[in-house]
């Protein structure tokens, strides 16, 4: 029998589960950029565990294991910033992104009044734009990461949360 997987806040019990998923997971986007260091691949236990208690995070379930996470909070202007979502490798392209994500949209505008989304995602990264993209987010910019790898800003409005999927 299958287990389902579940969507649900993250607690401070998640924190190790989430710090090494997020260490997998974006392994593949360093080698894509030959860049190591990027934030997700440095971030301290620490510093995840903070996010987890002050940002909204949400983590993806398979029974008791942490399979996918993402994280959003709201600035000052009412952009919620959503980041760092990820899935593990053996269960990407089975929803489970869109599916944090239309989670953390739908907390981000009725517990913290967000207006509108933004994200951002390597220049390279087809897959992430892809799935943006398919949920309604468009370019609005490009950046560049603390890590020197050009971003890709995406952004949506809040109303439109309600159609991720």
């Amino acid at each position: 029998m299958g287990m389902s997987v579940t969507i649900s806040v993250a607690t401070e019990q998640d924190t190790e589960q989430i710090f090494k998923l997020q260490y997998l997971c974006f392994q593949s986007e360093a080698a894509l950029y030959g860049n190591y260091r990027i934030d997700p691949l440095v971030q301290s236990l620490d510093s995840v565990r903070q996010e987890v208690a002050s940002d909204c995070v949400f983590v993806a379930r398979l029974g008791e294991e942490v399979v996918g996470s993402v994280r959003g909070r709201v600035t000052e202007d009412g952009s919620a910033s959503i980041g760092k979502l990820c899935v593990h490798p053996r269960l990407q392209g089975h929803g489970i992104g869109a599916r944090l994500l239309r989670a953390a949209e739908t907390a981000l505008v009725e517990e913290r009044g967000a207006k509108r989304f933004r994200l951002h995602t390597g220049h390279r990264s087809e897959g992430n734009l892809r799935l943006y993209r398919r949920v309604g987010y468009e370019t609005v910019g490009t950046s560049q990461g603390a890590d020197g790898v050009p971003m890709i800003v995406l952004e949506k409005p809040a109303e439109s949360y309600v159609t991720t999927a």
